[in-house]
């Protein structure tokens, strides 16, 4: 039977490529978004809507795939998004909005999973570069991303007596059609496409990486 695996903010660019790269490989997906998609879903993959920074969300999600024999293996955190904004400037609900959007969905995801994944399982989330090394204008983005980071290596540590691997990657630009959209080509010279990001979760996730746990990927490009 194929591994089952969870793919949360798989609406979006990256995530729809994590989607295709993992049916690639032979795994059950479950793709999760906030919005639901009309067009039919390809064989092996089952959708689902959900509001991902609801914990009683991802309580309720898990506990559908389990009555259906389908809890997963692998989760993928990938649910985030990007507003520009200093200290100075911040507004409470926007800095929560913030937070929530790109920590809180990856808290309440690996929360379930560290409830439920048998040994073996793997989690993977998607931080960013600038939770590494906060720029200018970036201020509640890049400290939330900094939350997934510190997540990742703390749950790392939980996890690993029941044999669970966690791991996050780094992407920097993402070459996608909102950012083609609005950046030069010059600034996207060194962007990288949604579908290499999704071969290093991959790797992540495979027996391949069995003895890499914690680990802080950082998949900038090649300058």
């Amino acid at each position: 039977m194929a591994d089952v695996a969870l793919v949360c903010g798989a609406g979006g660019a990256l995530g729809s490529a994590l989607v295709e790269t993992l049916l690639e490989r032979g795994d059950r997906v479950v793709g999760v978004d906030h919005l639901a998609l009309d067009a039919p879903a390809p064989a092996g993959l089952r959708r689902e809507t959900a509001d991902l920074t609801s914990a009683d969300d991802l309580v309720a999600l898990w506990d559908r795939l389990a009555a259906d024999g389908e809890t997963p293996r692998f989760v993928v955190n990938a649910a985030g998004g990007f507003r520009t904004g200093s200290v100075a400037d911040s507004e409470p609900d926007e800095v929560r909005f913030l937070e929530q959007l790109n920590l809180g969905t990856a808290w309440w995801s690996c929360r379930e999973a560290a409830r439920r994944l048998e040994p073996g399982g793997a989690i993977v989330n998607v931080s960013a570069r600038t939770g590494l090394s906060g720029g200018a204008g970036s201020a509640a983005y890049a400290v939330a991303k900094a939350g997934v980071i510190r997540l990742t290596e703390v749950l790392a540590a939980e996890l690993a007596p029941r044999r669970v691997r966690v791991n996050a990657i780094l992407p920097a630009l993402i070459d996608t059609p909102a950012n083609r959209a609005t950046m030069s080509a010059e600034a996207l010279e060194n962007a990288v496409s949604p579908a290499a990001l999704a071969s290093v979760v991959s790797f992540l996730l495979s027996d391949a990486a069995s003895a890499v746990t914690g680990a802080v990927v950082p998949v900038y490009g090649v300058a």
